[in-house]
């Protein structure tokens, strides 16, 4: 018979919440810079006929098939992975795409509530929201939360852990 503390424990599930579909295009642009300037730096290379690399037509192909495939693939593949949710007893979150991550961080191990907003997300309207434990595993982290959302979502752990007596170890 399982005692309280292991009844209330929180349990690895599918968070309820999406990041906002904007996150798809923040991704996708963030990617795109990525592979422009791999592009560019080859581009420079053809056109100045440098020795490295030896294949360069070849690699401008491959490079640029590669780039289109993660491009129509990973954004969308990140939008339908990340997820988010805050329950009375934790924060839930998935992450990735290629590697994904499941974390639970219970609201009395909180110990801080971050934002940030880089110039990209700023330009999205969107938020990364860190919550910060007492966990050797480090920071549990939503990327790609609408800005009114993440501000409410914030105030509510901050709450919530509030609620909870102890220092948060």
């Amino acid at each position: 018979m399982p005692t309280d503390s292991a009844a209330a424990a929180p349990v690895l599930r599918t968070p309820a919440h999406q990041v906002a579909h904007r996150a798809i295009w923040y991704w996708l642009v963030r990617a795109l810079a990525g592979w422009l300037l791999v592009v560019a730096i080859q581009v420079v290379a053809l056109t100045l006929n440098w020795p490295i690399p030896p294949w360069k037509v070849p690699l401008l192909i491959v490079t640029g098939a590669l780039a289109a495939i993660h491009l129509a693939v990973m954004p969308l593949w990140r939008y339908r992975v990340h997820r988010w949710e805050l329950t009375g007893t934790a924060v839930y979150t998935r992450t990735g795409w290629w590697t994904q991550e499941w974390r639970i961080a219970p609201l009395t191990r909180v110990q801080t509530v971050d934002s940030a907003r880089g110039p990209l997300a700023r330009l999205f309207g969107l938020t990364t929201l860190t919550v910060t434990t007492a966990s050797a595993a480090g920071p549990v982290g939503v990327e790609g939360l609408d800005e009114r959302t993440a501000t409410e979502l914030a105030a509510r752990i901050t709450a919530a852990a509030q609620d909870f007596r102890g220092d948060a170890t």
